[in-house]
């Protein structure tokens, strides 16, 4: 390898120099003050854990996006976090064991094996909140409006909102008594909206017309919320999960948008990302030219079952990367005072009071007498008759 290529980093890992960094920072300290004023605690989980646990009801897709390696202490094999989550259900059911409700919130790097989208990061900081301990609709409306207020407060003057719900499918799947081959492919082809290919698949594996056409519907049940209406028609004598399904949906739709005016809601009843993970609401946060989700969650009721604590839960992740460049906040960066190479302690004492007071103060160092350009200095300590001023810098 020439010398040049050692400094090149693998396709998708990145590197924030400052002034991204600066932004990035910014905004996560603002989403994390944002997600304690709402009562959410922050935590900070390890980077990596055994894969055993950092797997746990995750499903197949984090398993395919988590680096592993081999723990030389223990022999056993770990894993680099793909998603926090199941991190953050580990310490609800094990280090905190709390009672009742439990919220907690996070920001942290994640990394993947692959990218999601071909320019994505595979080195995302993620933030995300996670709400334990209540099976109601009342959590997910929580956590959907948090993560709402979350692309505000990073400058997203239009929320793009997508929402499905997991219990609409599994109700009619489970009905028609899928084997799991099956349910998956079904599932496969609802995703794409292949409108020929399920009609097919459907004639040859499903004889009950009623069901088939309940499947058939799925897939163009996509729009505004008056698609809530329509489908609470045609599935009118589906069963109960499917009717519980859309009776949510339909408070959901009409709490938020009644709170958030602005935000854009738009239902569709074959959107299942997640299928596997979650078990009722799903949601996603979308922005124009991008087309993966910025943000995603809802409702995954069974993933603290591996840990002995199976509990309700509602949450969701953000991808803070990919949200700071979309909105591209430009934090100011902080001008500083520089002080001149000394060791004089009357001058150390000065710059010890200005930083106290919250000023930011650049030390020349050897021979330099004057800031360089990107240390953003307007003013310069100075000595007058025996005490250091700070004066403008010329």
């Amino acid at each position: 390898m020439d010398k040049v290529d050692r400094w090149l980093l693998p396709d998708g890992i990145e590197e924030m120099l400052p002034e991204e960094a600066r932004n990035v920072e910014s905004l996560r300290r603002r989403l994390v003050d944002l997600f304690r004023s709402w009562g959410y605690d922050y935590v900070i989980p390890p980077m990596v854990e055994f894969v055993d646990s950092l797997l746990s009801g995750s499903g197949e897709d984090a398993e395919l996006l988590t680096f592993k390696l081999t723990d030389q202490l223990s022999g056993k094999t770990m894993g680099i976090r793909a998603d926090i989550t199941p991190q953050a259900a580990r310490m609800d059911a094990h280090s905190l064991q709390r009672e009742g409700i439990n919220r907690l919130c996070y920001a942290g790097h994640v990394m993947y094996t692959r990218p999601k989208s071909p320019l994505a990061s595979r080195t995302p900081v993620q933030v995300g909140v996670e709400l334990f301990g209540e099976s109601s609709l009342s959590a997910d409306i929580e956590v959907l409006s948090l993560l709402i207020e979350t692309l505000q407060i990073a400058g997203l003057d239009k929320q793009y909102i997508d929402i499905g719900h997991a219990g609409i499918f599994k109700s009619l799947a489970a009905e028609a008594a899928f084997t799991k081959e099956d349910e998956s492919a079904l599932f496969d082809l609802l995703q794409v909206k292949a409108s020929n290919e399920i009609d097919g698949w459907l004639k040859e594996k499903v004889s009950d017309q009623q069901l088939a056409d309940w499947f058939r519907a799925l897939a163009g049940l996509s729009g505004s919320a008056s698609i809530l209406a329509e489908a609470e028609s045609l599935f009118a004598s589906a069963p109960q999960g499917v009717q519980k399904a859309l009776t949510e949906l339909k408070h959901l739709a009409e709490v938020v948008q009644q709170r958030y005016p602005q935000a854009s809601l738009f239902f569709d009843l074959s959107e299942l990302r997640g299928y596997h993970y979650y078990t009722g609401i799903i949601f996603g946060a979308f922005a124009p030219g991008l087309g993966n989700a910025i943000a995603s969650g809802g409702r995954y009721d069974h993933i603290g079952e591996a840990f002995g604590r199976a509990r309700p839960a509602s949450g969701f992740a953000a991808d803070l990367t990919a949200i700071s460049r979309i909105a591209q906040l430009q934090e100011t960066a902080v001008s500083g005072i520089f002080a001149q190479n000394s060791e004089n302690e009357f001058l150390w004492e000065k710059i010890r009071e200005l930083r106290q007071a919250g000023e930011r103060v650049v030390c020349g160092l050897s021979t330099q007498a004057q800031p360089q350009d990107y240390q953003n200095c307007d003013r310069i300590l100075v000595e007058e008759n025996g005490t250091y001023v700070v004066k403008a810098l010329t």
